[in-house]
């Protein structure tokens, strides 16, 4: 019998499901079309409550801290969108969509800080691709980097589908961010023929992920965008053809992430082989295909997540894919706030 290893045995009493605070980044609030002008409504995202808000002019979207900092009365309930601020039920204090307090109604003079800087938290919000997007950093620290351009989202012509999903899994956004590099689980979890080789390169807050040579090219942005397009060539047609998979993924807590995507392809004519092709695409990515034994996210990375726990020294072998340079790269987008030093 060998040495008894206590350290290895007996490490998986201490381990956490997500031993990890949110991370920094651009995330998914909603889709734009779901708030309407003047529309004001709590939400639950970043493990906290907040105030999500459409001006009257529908021009301009806020995210705020739900307590009002004259009180502490909750803006989100019995509050009210006034032109382009949102108003406290308490007193009538405004605030805009910077955290900016606008207006006391009853004031001769406003406190002289709110002349000088902002004084209720809101988070840095822009809509793209048809979507509301909020920066979060837990020391309320400006965007580092902007959100890049995806044709099949942002032009006008050229692409199609509008299938979208969402579902919850009860685990941090590291982990469903680490799947990408975890090829091995491919053939294992997901019936996958084989093993496919995988790169993957860092520049700042992107890294790129090139799967089975080109099969599958990935660009991860941080942990709330990734963008996945899928290569193959139809066996009717000839020809090589491109289906894209957009995850925008949310922390709602620093262990529960709400998974989102959406799919799109190239505008085929209605009744062509290459759209008929584009389409099991789509089905393949979420292991729907019809004649496939493949089995997607839904019926089975799901068991894992829920139940998992999070490992911070692994034991990997030659097969397994980059998962230590990620987990490198991934740590930059940790913070740890310390409030009580404030």
């Amino acid at each position: 019998m060998g040495v008894i290893n206590l350290k290895q045995l007996l490490e998986s009493q201490t381990l956490q499901r997500a031993p990890f605070p949110v991370p920094v980044g651009w995330y998914f609030i909603d889709y734009s079309e779901n708030l309407k002008p003047g529309e004001m409504r709590n939400i639950n995202v970043f493990d906290q409550e907040w105030v999500l808000f459409r001006s009257e002019s529908g021009e301009k979207v806020g995210v705020t801290d739900p307590y009002c900092p004259h009180l502490g009365a909750h803006i989100g309930h019995g509050g009210k969108v006034c032109g382009d601020n949102v108003r406290c039920p308490f007193h009538h204090w405004e605030y805009d969509t910077q955290g900016w307090c606008k207006s006391i109604p009853y004031a001769k003079v406003m406190p002289p800080i709110t002349k000088k800087a902002p004084i209720l938290r809101t988070l840095p919000t822009v809509e793209k691709y048809g979507m509301i997007w909020s920066w979060y950093h837990p020391l309320c620290e400006a965007p580092t980097w902007e959100l890049p351009y995806i044709p099949e989202l942002e032009d006008k012509t050229g692409y199609a589908g509008n299938r979208r999903g969402s579902w919850t899994a009860n685990t941090c956004i590291q982990e469903i961010a680490e799947n990408g590099v975890d090829v091995a689980h491919l053939k294992f979890l997901h019936n996958a023929p084989m093993i496919p080789p995988v790169e993957a390169t860092y520049d700042g807050a992107k890294m790129v992920l090139n799967i089975g040579k080109g099969y599958i090219v990935g660009h991860t942005y941080a942990g709330g965008l990734n963008v996945m397009r899928f290569t193959q060539t139809d066996p009717v047609s000839g020809k090589a053809i491109t289906a894209t998979m957009i995850s925008y993924s949310v922390p709602l807590t620093h262990d529960k992430t709400q998974m989102n995507m959406s799919f799109r392809h190239v505008d085929f004519p209605a009744g062509s082989p290459e759209l008929a092709f584009t389409k099991k695409q789509i089905d393949h990515m979420i292991g729907a295909a019809e004649g496939e034994e493949s089995a997607g996210f839904e019926s089975v990375d799901f068991i894992v997540w829920n139940n998992k726990r999070y490992r911070p020294n692994p034991l990997l072998c030659d097969g397994d894919g980059p998962i230590f340079p990620f987990r490198k790269w991934f740590s930059q987008f940790y913070v740890n706030a310390d409030l009580s030093k404030l």
